[in-house]
Order: C-alpha cells, then sequence, then structure tokens
C-alpha cells in the first residue's frame, strides 16, 4: 500500500507545475511537467474519481500540462483542428474504444466466473481516457515548432538521463530499493523483485516501475547525447563524446538487452551512416511494428530464427522470449474473435482457463493489449499515430537546409522507429513518449508550412 507521501506527491505535481510554467518558456515547462512526472512519480498510486480515469503517474503530468499549457502560457491546444491523416487517425484513436465498449455489452462467462459487460458509462469513460493519453503527442506537435526547440528537447534528455543515472547506480549498487524507501511500496509487486535480478546483479528501477522502463529511458537518452556529440554541442561544461560514452556504460548496467541493443545501435547509425541511412532504416522498424500482427497471424514472421539466435546468446533470455512468443500467440487467437473492435476492459482480452476460470496469459507487448482491447482497428489508431511523424519526416527531408536540422530530424525519426519496436516486447508506451513523437510530428509541420511559404512567395 502506499504510504501518505506518494499522494502528497501526485497533490504537489501541478503545483510543480504552476512554478515551472511561470519561470520557464511553455515549451520548456510542458517537457519538465511531463518527462519529470514519468520519472519521480510514484508507480500504481492512483485517485479514482467517478466517469474519469483514475488520476496517477500516467494521467496527472498530461493534464496539468494542458491546463498549464491553456490557463498559465495562454497557448491554445487543439485536437480537432487538424487536416488529413492526423484527423480520421485521431478520431479513430478517440471514438474507436466508445465503439468497442458499445459491441461488448455481454457478460463472458468461463469457468464459473462472470466477466462483467461493457456499459455506456465504460464507453464514456474509455473516451476521455483516450484523450488523456494523447495529450501529450499534441502538446509537443504544437509547442515543438523550431530548430532551437528541437535541440531543448534532446538537452533535456541529455541533463534528465545524467541526473537520472545517479540514481540507477545506486539501485544497481544496492538494488532497487528507492521506490520503497520514499513511497512504501515495491512498483510491481513484492513477488515481482526477482525480475529484477539479472547476470549477478540487478536492473534499476528507481521510479519508472520495471527496470525495463529505465532501460529504454536510458536507451533514449544515449540517442540524445549522440546527436549532441555531432552537433559539436557542450553539456553544460561537459563534452558531449563523453557523456555519450558516460551514458553508454550506464546503458549497460541496467542489464536489459533490448534496450541495450537499441541504445547501441543507435549510437552507431547517427555516429557512421549517412541521414538518408537513418531515415530509410527507421521508416523499416516503423514498418516491423505496423506489420507484425500481420506477419504473426499469418506466420511469416521469422519467431523461431530469433529464439536460436537468442539461445546462442543467453538459454534463460531465449526461454522468456518463448514465453512471450507462446502467450502471444494465445492473446491473437482470442483476440481474432473480435478483431476490428476488440474485446474491450475488465480483463477480457485475456485468455482465461475453461474450466477454472484462471487468467493464463501475460501481456507483455503494447501491440497485442491494444489488438486485443481495441481490436484491429485500434492498434492502427493509436500505431498509426506514431508511425506519421518518421514517414512525415522523411518526406520533408529534402527541403531542410542546415546541417545541425539534418541531425536533428534524422536521429528524433530513428528515436521513434526504436519507439515502435519496443512496443512489440514491452509496453513502454507512456506520455513522454508521446511527447517526443508529436513533438517530431511538430518540427515537420513547421518544415512543411515554411517550405510552401517560400513556394508562394517565389510564384507571387
Amino acid at each position: 500500500m502506499p504510504n501518505w507521501f506518494a499522494y502528497a506527491v501526485l497533490a504537489l505535481w501541478p503545483l510543480v507545475a504552476v512554478r515551472l510554467y511561470r519561470s520557464k518558456s511553455v515549451t520548456e515547462a510542458t517537457l519538465w511537467t511531463i518527462l519529470g512526472g514519468h520519472m519521480f512519480l510514484p508507480v500504481g498510486t492512483q485517485v479514482d474519481l467517478p466517469m474519469i480515469p483514475p488520476l496517477g503517474k500516467e494521467s496527472i503530468p498530461a493534464l496539468v500540462a494542458f491546463f498549464g499549457c491553456r490557463f498559465i502560457a495562454g497557448r491554445r491546444i487543439s485536437f480537432i483542428g487538424q487536416r488529413g491523416w492526423v484527423l480520421w487517425l485521431l478520431l479513430l484513436f478517440i471514438l474507436g474504444p466508445f465503439v468497442t465498449a458499445e459491441l461488448n455489452s455481454d457478460a463472458v462467462f468461463v469457468g464459473g466466473h462472470r466477466l462483467p459487460p461493457m456499459e455506456h458509462y465504460d464507453a464514456l469513460s474509455a473516451v476521455i481516457n483516450q484523450l488523456i493519453v494523447i495529450m501529450p503527442f499534441f502538446l509537443g506537435r504544437q509547442l515543438f515548432r523550431t530548430e532551437e526547440d528541437h535541440a531543448l528537447l534532446f538537452r533535456a534528455l541529455i541533463v534528465a538521463g545524467l541526473f537520472y543515472s545517479l540514481l540507477m547506480l545506486l539501485e544497481v549498487r544496492m538494488s532497487p530499493q528507492l521506490h520503497g524507501w520514499l513511497y512504501g511500496y515495491f512498483p510491481h509487486g513484492a513477488h515481482s523483485f526477482g525480475q529484477e535480478k539479472r547476470f549477478g546483479g540487478f536492473r534499476p528501477v528507481v521510479f519508472m516501475g520495471h527496470g525495463l522502463l529505465v532501460a529504454f529511458f536510458a536507451a533514449v537518452t544515449v540517442i540524445a547525447a549522440t546527436v549532441f556529440w555531432q552537433l559539436k554541442i557542450k553539456v553544460r561544461e561537459f563534452s558531449s563524446a563523453k557523456v555519450t560514452y558516460y551514458l553508454l556504460l550506464v546503458l549497460l548496467l541496467c542489464k536489459s538487452v533490448a534496450s541495450i541493443l537499441y541504445g547501441y545501435v543507435a549510437f552507431l547509425l547517427i555516429k557512421v551512416t549517412s541521414f538518408k541511412t537513418q531515415l530509410r532504416i527507421a521508416k523499416i522498424l516503423v514498418l516491423i511494428a505496423l506489420l507484425y500482427p500481420n506477419m504473426s497471424i499469418m506466420n511469416i514472421f521469422p519467431h523461431q530464427t530469433l529464439m536460436n539466435w537468442t539461445e546462442s546468446m543467453s538459454a534463460e533470455r531465449a526461454e522468456s522470449l518463448g514465453f512471450r512468443f507462446e502467450n502471444e500467440d494465445m492473446l491473437l487467437n482470442h483476440a481474432r474473435q473480435r478483431l476490428f473492435f476488440g474485446w474491450g476492459g475488465w480483463g477480457r482480452n485475456r485468455v482465461h482457463n475453461e474450466e477454472t476460470g484462471r487468467d493464463m496469459t501475460v501481456t507483455d507487448g503494447k501491440w497485442i493489449i491494444t489488438l486485443g482491447t481495441f481490436g484491429w482497428l485500434g492498434f492502427i489508431a493509436e500505431f498509426g499515430l506514431l508511425a506519421l511523424p518518421v514517414f512525415r519526416a522523411a518526406s520533408v527531408f529534402k527541403w531542410v537546409k542546415t546541417q545541425q536540422e539534418k541531425i536533428l530530424l534524422s536521429a528524433h525519426a530513428l528515436l521513434v522507429g526504436f519507439v515502435m519496436i519496443d512496443q512489440l516486447p514491452n509496453a513502454s508506451l507512456a506520455p513522454w513518449l508521446w511527447l517526443l513523437a508529436g513533438a517530431l510530428l511538430g518540427r515537420t509541420d513547421a518544415i512543411l508550412n515554411t517550405t510552401k511559404r517560400t513556394d508562394s512567395v517565389q510564384f507571387a
């Protein structure tokens, strides 16, 4: 159970945001409100109010950032005033869960247990929840418009990584204790503490809820530091090269194979390949994420090859990967029964034992959670909104003039590509990652608008 301090921190976060919006630019305040919430707010501590989704680590930063922009900074954040693919994907993202709830008004009986039906109340609550989830995306799109905003985003990630690395190294040495010391409980259950044991030591958890989330955060900060190295910009008085090497070491100590691969591969791509190669690989990563459900249904994704390769490095990791694939297969077969709009909430998207009613599955990947809950159309909406900035970055790249902007744009697209790939084995999609994706779309919008204005002037 959370202690009083956990609830106090949640209650005080809006005051922290007010202070940020009154002392910093709206862009920087929004960034630290959302990123800081992910870094420090307690995991699983929530205030459950009628109709709206529970207020906690995921929702409070997004809401207070939105209200800070609107009522303190005076910036109007538009959702519906979009056009093209963004508008259609947004409508599908927000209204699709409403349809899902209305189509799942039947109770499900399995093994003597009853899974409740979705009601009109659940339909309205789902729409509100989707609006809160997508807020950081549109905050990023409308606030991060200039090259300076783009650089600010990467600088903030580096500073956050350097500060958080101290807490991470403490837990590597002492085991994951900070969340328990400060908030009174281990974030994902005392029985799960053993999950953080890796290679004779521990993975840091800090205040993010799981070692995998911390490792992915570390990978993102490595990408940001590598960008500054390419730009030859110092981080305070520190050389960006030294900062990058330090963060690469911290990432290694996180002991998460997937995130280590993301970080080290991205580092090499940014350092030694061309901008076009980085954009091409970013698009390939996005396409793999988009097509993965179809490839799994058609049995053409090389699951066995991937397991064999993993087994050559670690039998334990191969066993864990095989367990994930088995669960994916069960969940996918269940999802196909209500393929277009999904099963909705209340655990209806999971597979239960026909005799006992016991939940038999573990949902690791964000893609299978979304597909099972909101169906194929929900998956298209969510992953389509993430994919759109990458394709847009590739399309506007030919109009980018400066070397600095080329470095920022190609690396940012690569970063979002790795965000999408990580949603296949994990469910790491959090408000700060929605913000990063939205910021990429916002910058590409600005480049496109500038190009159109220039062309109009020349034509005139």
